[in-house]
């Protein structure tokens, strides 16, 4: 049994696996006899935030961190370390954000509360459009799964960009000269040279808790935090300490922060819904960014930029298998989630706007996952 269950948590989709379980069991408690009890433990305060803040301002600076360290690594010495390998993930991101964000526009434009969660369709669950391409083992070349990998970073860094710009109300300037002195510190602990664990995590708390009281979502910390890790360690028999944190970090965040999440925001009770909600604009808008937006966005930026001749298709990849995975970008669940929790402040906007991710997410990994299998079978016959 032991070694069954260890098997099983080194299995690539098996982060997906555990985040969808979660989320499941989220939906389940909040529409049970457990509800009174979900909510409640939710909404209790420990330290002066409730347990929902300290998941989603706390752990949830955890995975930007994992992301941050992720992106910064990519850039340097990854997938996207030359801007060659960035043009065709980065204009594919582009488009994945913009086209999603003006179809949703198009269903709330009319109402000015609602119009603020125009990014939420934007985003690439990672983990799970990643899960879904493990499940197809062989049948998809190495090339789409770098591609992915790529274009789901891109994706996150143009998010991280805008929730600091378009999602911070007011921003307290005494405690933002004391998150940038901080900062500076923690570059200066860079470029001496330093190694060590403990200044780094000292000093990233503190940053922390400065850009939670700027006003400034606190999970942005985490990103900052995570570009001033040491990549490059000259002359050093030693591992750099960004892969060193990466790796002590990619199992806690895809099997606990990332879960514990998703079971806290995925819980919106049915009760009192009816089968109308479906056409509620933030509903369509959220599920039709996502569904419709991101696979339109990225393949017609693809399919673009290679006919016009400035990039190429991922090698051995299909026109058909570049499609599926353009439909598995719509796959929004965790970042789309999140980004609804800081564009509404209404309980019922919000539970909406989870409705429209289910669908949204829902649909586009089904899709992908057929579109890719069939295209699989196609190119190995």
């Amino acid at each position: 049994m032991k070694n069954k269950i260890v098997h099983f948590f080194s299995l690539e989709p098996a982060a997906g696996i555990m985040l969808m379980i979660a989320a499941v069991l989220g939906i389940v408690a909040a529409n049970s006899a457990l509800s009174v009890h979900y909510f409640g433990i939710l909404n209790t305060y420990v330290g002066g935030m409730s347990v929902s803040h300290w998941i989603n301002d706390g752990l949830m600076a955890v995975f930007f961190l994992f992301v941050g360290l992720e992106v910064k690594r990519e850039l340097l010495q990854g997938e996207l370390d030359t801007n060659a390998k960035r043009i065709l993930p980065g204009l594919a991101a582009f488009g994945g954000l913009v086209l999603p964000a003006l179809i949703y526009a198009l269903f709330n434009n009319h109402n000015p509360e609602t119009i603020r969660g125009w990014a939420v369709p934007a985003a690439t669950d990672i983990a799970f459009a990643l899960g879904v391409l493990a499940l197809l083992g062989s049948r998809v070349p190495a090339s789409l799964k770098i591609f992915l990998t790529a274009l789901a970073i891109m994706d996150d860094l143009a998010v991280i960009v805008v929730i600091a710009l378009f999602y911070t109300e007011s921003i307290n300037f005494i405690y933002l000269i004391l998150a940038g002195i901080t900062l500076a510190a923690l570059f200066s602990l860079n470029r001496k040279g330093i190694l060590k664990t403990a200044p780094y995590l000292l000093l990233g708390l503190l940053l922390w808790f400065f850009v939670l009281k700027t006003g400034i979502h606190a999970t942005l910390a985490g990103v900052l935090l995570a570009f001033a890790i040491p990549l490059r360690v000259p002359d050093s028999i030693e591992e750099a300490p960004l892969l060193t944190w990466e790796h002590a970090l990619e199992n806690p965040v895809a099997f606990f922060v990332v879960p514990v999440f998703g079971f806290a925001n995925a819980g919106v009770s049915f009760a009192g819904l009816d089968f109308s909600v479906l056409f509620e604009p933030v509903v369509l808008g959220i599920a039709a960014g996502l569904f419709v937006g991101k696979q339109i966005g990225i393949f017609g930026v693809v399919w673009a930029t290679v006919k016009m001749g400035w990039t190429s298709l991922p090698e051995n990849a299909s026109w058909l298998q570049v499609y599926g995975v353009a439909l598995l970008c719509g796959i929004g669940f965790t970042m789309s989630l999140f980004i609804s929790l800081l564009a509404f402040t209404d309980p019922a906007i919000q539970d909406y706007s989870k409705v429209g991710v289910f669908l949204g997410s829902i649909f586009s990994g089904v899709a992908g996952y057929l579109v890719l299998r069939y295209a699989g079978k196609n190119s190995m016959a």
